[in-house]
């Protein structure tokens, strides 16, 4: 941080910290506003894990849902919310955002670049609100040629970008999609400069308000002068090591979706260094993930078949939860002293890979050759090969199958929720339920991943970063993981941290405009 005045290497109205949904979301407003708009992103690509991510985003009650045919309203997704959240973070929080998103999408589509549509994806708690199908909007596809050299510095997928899978990118959906169109509005504004290789080092103070940030590039640091103020939007701390180590107790610097290296707490670093209140510090937006021989971990989601069991060869959980859900299942069993990761997920050879989504798509005899996939012909062998005891696995499975032939699931309920059923593949009495019965058996090592860390700045229902005695730090707003999560411990549905982010990037922006 400085606090002394000084001459600025140059100026522009707003600097944007980050380049993902969140960062891009205000950045945008920002420019369409009429403010001179500077995006800084350390790496060399723009787009943070947004650009991974199948992008949905939840947003109640927005005409993109009513174009679809859904009855819904933001206050139905309030009433919803409330009932999942509670009251962990503060209500006129929850009311900014849920209020809120209707407008945003609105202002959005304003823009013929920024299309979304809806796609069935269930919220993740039966609670009073929910939609079945779901509220997820997602961006429309983007032919690739339309970014023309903007190709080239949007985040590649994960598969490509971190295991090194080809994967064709001619038309891009999902988080490419959505990065590429903001990306493309961003340009069409005329006053948004978006720079790759600019790390933010500290904030600029000046008589107690934040009017800029020390950047680098090229190991040259630049004074940028913010005339009306700073959003970071720089992701949580997923990648480093040591704060995930302080903060969760737990491995995860190599486990979470996050591209290496880019979200090491840069945007934590500097609230905390003027004074910020953080929060939230030991959640994040938890998931189970499938180790590769890389050390990296992949998101993995919509169970079809096996169970997932620890190291006493026990289920946990129902493995047909919601991702979230089931790591913090994971993470709350692993206290107990019983180790819980890694987990294994077992099932048989009436599967050919694993039975579940998970990108890239586990090569087995790669994984067989670094440990991590286990066959054998029988589950005692297999449960010593996985170090588990043989009698408890068998017990285990013995007791799954029964499951399947009453089609009821009496220990976790697993094919009782509409969420478990919207990945089921079973034609039995509970499409959940698979037995595992056909030799060889397989199993494969799970560990528990994330898609981001949730602690970070408190905000108000502007997105300005709140100091220890709740008062608003001038100049200095964040949104994104850089913020404290609206949705406290829980993940209501389906595309929370994309739309919570983007709508605190838009207020963000809101707020900075010229009244």
């Amino acid at each position: 941080m400085s606090t002394v005045q000084e001459h600025p290497d140059e100026a522009v109205d707003v600097v944007v910290v980050g380049s993902g949904g969140a960062a891009l979301a205000a950045a945008y407003t920002a420019a369409a506003g009429g403010l001179r708009t500077l995006v800084l992103e350390k790496t060399e690509f723009f787009g943070g894990t947004s650009a991974y991510s199948g992008a949905c985003i939840w947003l109640p009650g927005n005409q993109a849902l009513h174009r679809a045919g859904r009855t819904d309203s933001a206050e139905l997704g309030m009433t919803y919310f409330r009932a999942v959240v509670g009251d962990r973070t503060p209500a006129a929080l929850q009311e900014a955002y849920l209020s809120t998103g209707p407008e945003l999408v609105e202002f959005l589509e304003c823009d013929p670049v920024l299309q979304f549509k809806h796609m069935p994806f269930p919220d993740y708690f039966e609670a009073p609100g929910r939609l079945e199908n779901g509220r997820g909007i997602f961006p429309t596809p983007l032919p690739a040629a339309d970014l023309g050299a903007r190709l080239m510095q949007l985040r590649p997928p994960i598969a490509p970008d971190q295991y090194g899978v080809v994967q064709d990118r001619e038309v891009l959906t999902g988080g490419q999609a959505l990065i590429g169109r903001f990306l493309l509005a961003l340009d069409a504004t005329g006053r948004a400069d978006l720079r790759t290789g600019a790390r933010m080092r500290s904030l600029i103070v000046e008589d107690g308000r934040v009017t800029g940030v020390v950047a680098e590039t090229g190991g040259t640091a630049t004074r940028i002068r913010a005339e009306r103020g700073v959003v970071l939007a720089a992701g949580g701390f997923e990648c480093d090591d040591e704060l995930r180590a302080l903060h969760h107790d737990l491995p995860g610097g190599q486990w979470t979706s996050a591209a290496p290296g880019s979200n090491t707490g840069d945007a934590l670093a500097a609230v905390q260094a003027v004074g910020a209140a953080v929060d939230l510090m030991d959640e994040a937006w938890w998931c189970p993930a499938t180790l590769f021989p890389n050390g990296r971990a992949a998101f993995t989601l919509g169970l079809r078949g096996g169970i997932l069991v620890n190291a006493a060869g026990e289920r946990f959980a129902n493995e047909s939860l919601p991702y979230d859900r089931m790591g913090h299942e994971i993470r709350r069993g692993h206290a107990t002293g019983v180790s819980h990761i890694p987990a294994w997920f077992v099932f048989d050879d009436r599967f050919d890979n694993i039975p579940a989504i998970c990108q890239p798509v586990p090569d087995p005899a790669a994984f067989r050759e670094a440990g991590l996939w286990r066959t054998a012909g029988t589950l005692a062998e297999l449960a010593d090969l996985i170090k588990v005891s043989a009698d408890a696995l068998e017990r285990t499975v013995e007791r799954f199958n029964g499951f399947v032939e009453s089609g009821a699931d009496a220990d976790f309920h697993r094919g009782e929720d509409p969420f478990d059923r919207f990945f089921a593949a079973g034609d039995g009495p509970n499409p959940c339920l698979i037995p595992i019965d056909r030799g060889p058996f397989h199993a494969v090592q799970i560990v528990l991943g994330d898609l981001g860390t949730k602690g970070g700045a408190r905000i108000d229902v502007d997105a300005r970063v709140l100091d220890e005695s709740g008062t608003p730090i001038p100049g200095l707003y964040a949104a994104g993981n850089s913020a404290a999560s609206v949705a406290g411990h829980v993940y209501p549905g389906p595309g929370t941290p994309l739309g919570s982010g983007m709508v605190f990037g838009y207020r963000a922006a809101r707020h900075l405009l010229p009244r």
